[in-house]
């Protein structure tokens, strides 16, 4: 890519993966449920974890990440390329003209090559292009109409709705907050409407990217969680809905607490998922995808 770089996980600098966004023919991933205005907790994150950036000393913004690798400082800096990434395709995907960026993508070395562009510059100086760099996203996503929001535009699965894409641009920075919080010993507010949203997301992505990559399975998973209180299905074929309502009587059944799912579908803690051995390829795209081995 050029002047970004687009986190086709959260899973930081190691996580081996070529994309094959499907840019032609039905959209990959959908979402059917109420989703609001994305743009608020989009925007409400990135902002909360610029006021914490703010009260770091020097020692701090160079404490070790969760991402291997990665001090606090390198996700930052990271995250400035994701922000303008995420502005450039919805940007686009509103002027009808939705990018192709991340056909051959190699996540692994241009999120690095861009963190290492940065690594010469004072946490003060990171940080005032991480916040100019929030500013920029919001001029894109703010007081979009219903008809913006499902205009297509560019994200690891392909092209998708712009609806679909910001839960995409939350979960990746939602993640990342917590990489950068946690080693701290600071924990973010899990606000409900961001964790709903992250779970969607990453419930679903996993089974899409693995449909991009010529997967012709069909099923469905159950998903059940609490604090938020949220239920909804993953019905997966050649396109993955994300819907509410009962689920088919032979889906699988994944429960629990919804940070606690979050945190386990993106390899930053245990995934307690007790489903049958036929169904886990339901939860194992992205293990697949980024040949990572999850934590169960």
């Amino acid at each position: 890519m050029s002047t970004a770089s687009a986190s086709t996980s959260t899973a930081g600098p190691s996580s081996p993966m070529q994309v094959s966004p499907r840019y032609d023919g039905p959209s990959v991933l959908e979402f059917d449920v109420a989703l609001g205005d994305v743009s608020v907790p989009l925007l409400r994150q990135r902002r909360r974890l610029g006021e914490f950036l703010a009260t770091l000393d020097a020692a701090q913004w160079a404490t070790a990440s969760r991402c291997e690798g990665w001090s606090v400082q390198d996700v930052i800096a990271h995250l400035i390329g994701t922000n303008q990434y995420w502005g450039v395709s919805i940007a686009q995907g509103l002027k009808g003209e939705p990018t192709r960026y991340l056909a051959g993508f190699d996540p692994v070395a241009t999120p690095a090559q861009m963190v290492d562009g940065l690594r010469s510059l004072a946490p003060a100086d990171v940080l005032e292009q991480y916040d100019a760099s929030v500013e920029q996203l919001a001029g894109v996503v703010v007081d979009l109409d219903d008809a913006k929001w499902k205009l297509p535009a560019e994200a690891p699965p392909g092209h998708i709705a712009i609806s679909a894409v910001a839960p995409h641009a939350l979960w990746d920075a939602w993640t990342h907050e917590r990489d950068v919080c946690l080693p701290l010993g600071s924990t973010p507010t899990a606000e409900p409407d961001e964790v709903t949203a992250c779970l969607y997301y990453c419930a679903a992505i996993g089974p899409a990217l693995a449909a991009t990559q010529g997967s012709t399975r069909n099923g469905a998973l159950a998903v059940t969680a609490t604090a938020p209180d949220v239920a909804f299905v993953v019905s997966v074929g050649s396109t993955v809905r994300v819907t509410d309502g009962p689920p088919p009587e032979a889906a699988a059944r994944l429960s629990g607490d919804a940070v606690t799912l979050v945190e386990g579908l993106t390899f930053r803690g245990p995934l307690e998922h007790g489903l049958a051995g036929q169904h886990l390829w339901l939860i194992s795209g992205l293990d697949e995808a980024f040949d990572r081995t999850p934590a169960v």
